[in-house]
């Protein structure tokens, strides 16, 4: 096998992978899906900062991360063990790493920081769901909405 062979196996691989991630994504947001940005380590600036797309299954969200082809969530968030302890928009450098216009919440899951960043849209219907809850499943401490 030569190099040009070799070369135009790897492009239809890539292209391939790509056709594959394009896909799964376009299915999530069929389904009712949201883009959100999820980071566990809340640290400084923009690191951390994973991309994913969120789909609503009764009393959790289901992340799933955007560079990924597992079919199965990469993480479950819990409205019950959900708290929201603040809202902010992105500065410095998180502007580059979360989509643009996209509003910060600073959670805790289980008491164990979390971030979610999504748009205006999507923060509204999240906000709706989580307010959907039974009684005694969300807490918004310090929370202001607006």
């Amino acid at each position: 096998m030569g190099t040009i062979e070799v070369i135009a196996l790897v492009l239809v691989a890539a292209a391939a992978l790509l056709f594959l991630l394009a896909a799964r994504r376009w299915y999530l947001l069929r389904v009712g899906a949201i883009d959100v940005t999820l980071r566990d380590r809340p640290g400084t600036g923009g690191r951390g900062w994973v991309l994913g797309v969120g789909r609503y299954g009764g009393d959790e969200l289901l992340w799933f991360r955007v560079f990924s082809l597992a079919l199965t969530p990469s993480r479950s968030v819990s409205r019950r063990t959900l708290e929201i302890v603040g809202r902010r928009r992105p500065d410095g450098t998180e502007s580059w790493a979360v989509a643009p216009g996209s509003v910060i919440l600073e959670c805790r899951l289980d008491s164990a920081p979390l971030q979610l960043a999504m748009g205006e849209e999507a923060l509204t219907g999240f906000l709706s769901w989580l307010e959907a809850a039974p009684p005694g499943g969300y807490a918004a401490t310090g929370f202001q909405s607006g």
